[in-house]
């Protein structure tokens, strides 16, 4: 199996502009730029690669915890996972330095000890963790 994205820039690296679009049509010729990226504080002008690497981890973590959960015989009533992507100025560009997963989880019948032990364990071995194993990952998982 294999998914598909594509990106469109026209320009200078500063100045210019592109989009992204995804084989799904999720996206499609959504905008991004420099300003986008490293500018917008709020993140309200449009995507950027570090949002959609967020997106992909937050979703990844999440169905696979679901997935541990249910071969341990427990059935989630909700979670809810949110991913901070931190990048950073470095040498020769920027760098991705750290991805924080925040995870708050309503799981009838389990206990923390087991909790705490599936989560890490969806983690460590959910697909976009491990592409990502070159950058730091921590796990803040709160039971409800």
């Amino acid at each position: 199996m294999k998914r598909t994205a594509t990106a469109q820039w026209r320009g200078d690296g500063q100045t210019g502009a592109g989009t992204l679009s995804t084989q799904s049509g999720v996206f499609n010729a959504q905008p991004y730029s420099f300003k986008t990226r490293f500018g917008d504080e709020d993140g309200k002008a449009g995507t950027n690669p570090e949002e959609l690497i967020a997106a992909a981890h937050a979703g990844c973590f999440t169905m696979a915890l679901s997935f541990a959960l249910a071969k341990a015989g427990f059935t989630a009533e909700l979670l809810e996972t949110a991913a901070d992507v931190e990048i950073q100025p470095s040498d020769g560009g920027f760098s991705i330095t750290g991805i924080t997963l925040k995870l708050k989880a309503n799981i009838p019948g389990i206990d923390q000890a087991q909790f705490d032990e599936l989560a890490k364990g969806a983690k460590e071995n959910c697909p976009i963790s491990k592409a990502l194993s070159a950058v730091p990952i921590t796990l803040e998982a709160s039971l409800a």
